[in-house]
């Protein structure tokens, strides 16, 4: 198979067009091409005059020396990539220490999925509940305002991303093709199979929760087993004379005892109970830098005329997305993080007393509003330094304010990003009616922010505002606050994956601080896997 690059052609090409590009590009007619399949499709938005469609293809040709031959030097013509998965090693026969994962969000959820793949029956527990009961707890919060802290936006089967906008693409190093391992695990699952192919293939929540069900019934299947509703509350570790840590078990807050020597942390980036009991039994824990902001939202309109001009609303561009930043001045970077299309700002919060908003979108991207996180970076040691918790205790504070703000009902702070820069509060809303669930109440949200966060955003909006004319619309809308941008902490590996100084712990995925995102946290969780597995094998 020969690998074709950069295959450019008209938005709204005809289906033979692309045949024809490839015939072109390798020098042979329509009867030469044995097979071809699409690898990649992308847009090319630069010119909005006239956006192209960009394709790599994967074509098996009948002479492919000959055309290899004839395209010598031309670097958009090569032989394909092997991207088949193959696995590190099998399960030994007889008995052996169960493997144990701790959080079935993408990085445990993959983690027990290969681990139960090369035969070693993983046994996955999860604080939080099965999916389609957690989705009726999440949505308990969304329409009466009743949080459950151990069933919501960030506990339970599928973790955070179940709730977003199922973005299923990273900027990771990938050489061993493992996010296509996940998306074709995901394609089995039930996921549309264009995900393989585009470029910013995405799913949506509804879907998800179908997808997380099916590989659940996979895992079981391969003799997996899952416990809801248990939480790690202690380690078992053992300490010999040279000081040596060994992790030997888990304690669940039932009191009873697993043991295990391989014990995969994939807790997820808000399981701040759990980063304090790792912290106290002695388990490295270091301070991580992280983001903080708000959720803006514009009508998606403004926003595909602002990307796609006059193709606005073409179907083979769907809903346009953007990426923002800019270096500020004073000294921090405010960017957009978490773009939604056609999407809505969700309440996330996990602890009581405090709120949190995120973004989710469905597989369609077709609702009223696009919102996205307006952020900005802060770092442990210019703002929580000397206590590796001390991220989490920021978080927190900023949660606490921006719920006193919201009415303390979990109704969320609000304002018009006119008012925001004019540094005045907001009595009432404008055009763009905010999405957020159970409701919004119009306030200033500088008493729920950081000084230089405010001072970043309000220098930021009117930049973004000139490179997508509309986003400072003095009627978009500013929900708050963002906190769970990503881990404010990381758990420190080594080689092995095993933590620098409790062996048999492998912490994994977003919590670890080794991941950012369903993708990037799934390959993570692979990566561990197989670390557990050859561990487990090894003389």
């Amino acid at each position: 198979m020969l690998r074709l690059t950069e295959l450019r052609l008209p938005l709204g090409h005809a289906p033979d067009d692309l045949t024809a590009a490839i015939c072109e590009r390798l020098g042979v007619t329509p009867a030469d091409l044995l097979q071809v399949e699409v690898a990649r499709r992308a847009h090319d938005a630069r010119r909005k005059s006239a956006i192209l469609m960009v394709y790599s293809v994967d074509v098996e040709v009948a002479d492919e020396a000959a055309v290899l031959a004839r395209c010598a030097g031309d670097i958009r013509v090569r032989p394909a990539p092997d991207t088949a998965y193959r696995f590190v090693t099998r399960a030994p026969e007889g008995d052996f220490s169960r493997p144990i994962v701790i959080g079935v969000g993408p990085c445990g959820l993959f983690a027990g999925l290969i681990l139960a793949q090369m035969g070693f029956r993983p046994i996955l527990l999860d604080r939080g509940k099965v999916v389609r009961e957690r989705t009726r707890d999440t949505w308990g919060l969304w329409r009466r305002s009743e949080l459950n802290p151990e069933s919501n936006v960030q506990f339970g089967e599928g973790g955070a991303g179940t709730f977003s906008d199922g973005k299923l693409y990273s900027q990771i190093k990938d050489p061993r093709h493992l996010g296509r391992k996940v998306l074709t695990e995901f394609v089995t699952a039930g996921a549309p199979p264009e995900i393989l192919t585009e470029a910013h293939p995405h799913i949506g929540t509804f879907r998800l929760v179908t997808m997380v069900e099916s590989l659940r019934r996979t895992i079981e299947a391969l003799g997996g087993e899952y416990r809801f509703q248990q939480r790690v509350s202690d380690l078992v570790i053992e300490t010999d004379p040279a000081g040596h840590r060994r992790l030997r078990g888990v304690v669940l807050e039932s009191g009873e005892v697993l043991h295990s020597d391989h014990v995969v942390l994939a807790v997820g980036h808000s399981a701040r109970d759990t980063f304090a009991m790792l912290h106290g039994r002695g388990v490295r824990v270091d301070a991580k830098p992280f983001s903080l902001g708000v959720r803006i939202e514009h009508p998606q309109s403004l926003i595909d005329r602002a990307r796609f001009g006059p193709s606005a609303g073409h179907p083979d561009l769907g809903a346009a997305d953007y990426k923002l930043s800019h270096a500020c001045s004073n000294g921090r970077t405010a960017y957009s993080f978490c773009m939604c299309p056609g999407g809505t700002v969700v309440a996330a919060a996990s602890e009581p007393g405090r709120l949190v908003t995120n973004g989710m979108s469905q597989y369609s991207r077709n609702e009223r509003n696009a919102n996205a996180g307006i952020v900005v970076d802060i770092t442990p040691e210019r703002d929580y330094p000397g206590d590796p918790l001390a991220g989490i205790a920021l978080q927190r504070r900023w949660e606490e304010a921006a719920f006193q703000a919201g009415g303390g009902d979990y109704f969320a702070p609000a304002q018009r990003v006119g008012d925001f820069l004019a540094g005045q509060p907001s009595t009432s809303l404008g055009a763009v009616i905010p999405s957020y669930r159970p409701g919004v109440r119009p306030t200033d949200l500088s008493a729920c922010l950081p000084e230089f966060v405010v001072e970043a955003i309000r220098e930021a909006l009117p930049v973004f505002g000139r490179q997508i004319p509309g986003f400072d619309d003095p009627d978009a809308v500013m929900t708050g606050v963002e906190t769970r941008t990503s881990s404010p902490v990381r758990i420190p590996r080594g080689q092995d994956f095993q933590s620098l100084n409790t062996a048999g712990l492998y912490p994994a995925g977003e919590g670890a601080g080794y991941a950012g995102g369903i993708l990037s946290a799934a390959v993570d969780g692979i990566k561990v896997a197989e670390a557990v597995a050859l561990a487990l094998t090894s003389p």
